[in-house]
């Protein structure tokens, strides 16, 4: 396969860094806010997550329930969130260094498009530029209903794998260049919604005290922790320079 057909290679980068958003680019998660205080709480959540971690029950399946008890209109979730989430301190300057040195940023989000635009738009103060990309869940009307209505709305999927959105698919063909095309991969992420993706890349940051952090240690995958973003800059800022090989940061 060629470079020329994937996307994220049209600049020619050395490394893309591909992430997660919610809690991780994020300082708390989007979907979590609204569920714990639009929907069913988070005692519930909290179980189905378990659950997911268990491998008990599907990431797609327990999500859709977590979102179906959300009756608020839409366009009400967005005004929440935009007055409530913050941005991680260190974000953006990685997010303009990313922009200054070929650094493709791709988002790999459960979420939903709508929501995570509104935030960057509002975070960063302008639209995002064309160096960051999102792949993501997006919403539609829910039994005809207007989207911005009572009971107005519901996820739609990315995909049909039991995630919703398999995070691996936009990964994997960037692994499968040949080794004198393929870029650097690097990934950040917190949670189950990062399991598809987490064994994909050639380092993988995993915020500490989280789920993805569990999970990796339950299943022995190698990993960096991060509390936020300046550890991931420096890390990736020496990588991109070679001042560190990645099989040297993952033992850092």
């Amino acid at each position: 396969m060629g470079s020329t057909v994937l996307p994220y290679m049209e600049t020619k980068p050395k490394l893309i860094f591909f992430t997660d958003f919610d809690g991780t680019i994020t300082v708390d998660d989007s979907n979590d806010f609204m569920i714990d205080n639009l929907g069913f709480g988070g005692d519930r959540r909290r179980q189905l997550n378990e659950k997911v971690l268990d491998e008990t029950l599907g990431f797609r399946d327990a999500f859709r329930e977590m979102l179906g008890s959300i009756k608020t209109p839409y366009n009400e979730c967005i005004e929440k969130l935009l007055q409530n989430m913050k941005l991680d301190p260190y974000f953006e300057e990685f997010y303009y260094w990313a922009r200054d040195n070929n650094v493709p940023i791709v988002i790999l989000s459960s979420g939903m498009r709508p929501i995570i635009s509104a935030l960057l738009e509002k975070f960063l103060g302008h639209k995002p530029g064309n160096h960051l990309h999102i792949v993501s869940n997006d919403v539609i009307s829910r039994d005809g209903k207007n989207i911005n209505s009572e009971s107005g709305w519901q996820i739609i999927y990315h995909d049909d794998s039991h995630f919703g959105h398999d995070k691996s698919l936009e990964i994997k063909p960037y692994a499968n260049l040949p080794e004198s095309e393929r870029p650097i991969m690097l990934y950040a992420g917190d949670g189950v919604s990062d399991l598809s993706a987490a064994a994909e890349t050639d380092l993988l940051f995993a915020k500490k005290g989280k789920d993805l952090v569990t999970f990796c240690e339950r299943r022995g995958m190698p990993f960096n922790t991060f509390e936020n973003w300046s550890t991931i800059l420096s890390t990736t800022q020496d990588i991109l320079s070679g001042k560190v090989s990645v099989q040297e940061a993952a033992k850092a």
